[in-house]
């Protein structure tokens, strides 16, 4: 069975910073390209940022040069950081691996 929990959502002002973690158990599943999407209220989730095994990385234009996506396979977690937040990135996120998807945690972006 695969757990993924997310955690390090709050609230923050504008022009601040957050760290989101996503511990994933189960089987071999940490072998895989992983993800951390978002999805603001009224809209479609979308794509921040993936990750391969490799560590090869790929970002959503909004997420360019703002936020960074890393993974720490020995602990089986993934990490967001995320910079000079707007709140137009406040959203849900939530972590994915291959049809799995964790609860997610809020993000709000608010002076």
């Amino acid at each position: 069975q695969v757990r993924m929990v997310e955690s390090g959502g709050g609230l923050v002002q504008p022009g601040g910073s957050l760290r989101l973690s996503c511990v994933v158990s189960g089987s071999g599943i940490i072998i895989n390209p992983m993800a951390w999407y978002r999805q603001a209220p009224g809209k479609e989730r979308e794509l921040v940022a993936d990750i391969t095994v490799d560590f090869t990385t790929k970002y959503g234009d909004f997420a360019k040069g703002r936020f960074t996506i890393s993974r720490d396979n020995a602990k089986n977690t993934i990490y967001l950081q995320m910079n000079n937040l707007t709140p137009e990135d406040t959203a849900v996120y939530y972590c994915n691996v291959k049809d799995f998807w964790g609860e997610g945690t809020l993000v709000t972006v608010a002076p």
